[in-house]
């Protein structure tokens, strides 16, 4: 199982969107993440689905947020809004929940030293209906 990539790699656009997501079969269980880049027209810039091995839904989540930031500093992005139907992530992005699991307090650090990389960061929370084409990522990168 490989990582599925579509889309522009060289160089992105300096304001993007981005839509994260996780999958995890079992939790734990084979897992996966899911996420695609948006420049402002809504053109679809790159988007990445990527098996994880055996983790938690949550673990994916926030591997698909620090997959996502890691692209947007290597493509020096200067304004990313990343949303997610993860609304425990997002919360804890955003300040709102603390960080109570041992397990995913270095992937939230990792995160938020990245997003503090990126001069204007936001974190949105989305309904799954919005969110589709990350999940349909993930899942297919669970599939293959």
């Amino acid at each position: 199982m490989g990582i599925l990539e579509n889309g522009q790699t060289s160089s992105w656009p300096s304001i993007v969107v981005i839509h994260t997501d996780g999958a995890s079969r079992g939790n734990p269980g084979p897992a996966s993440l899911g996420l695609v880049v948006y420049d402002q027209d809504q053109n679809v810039v790159y988007e990445r689905g990527e098996p994880l091995g055996s983790q938690t839904n949550n673990y994916a989540e926030y591997m698909a947020v620090q997959v996502a930031l890691e692209l947007a500093v290597e493509k020096s992005v200067e304004k990313v809004v990343l949303k997610s139907d993860s609304q425990l992530l997002i919360r804890q992005l955003t300040g709102v929940y603390k960080v109570k699991s041992e397990g995913l307090r270095p992937l939230y650090l990792a995160c938020a030293e990245l997003a503090k990389k990126i001069p204007d960061m936001h974190f949105e929370h989305v309904r799954r209906e919005f969110n589709k084409r990350a999940d349909e990522l993930a899942n297919l990168a669970l599939d293959t």
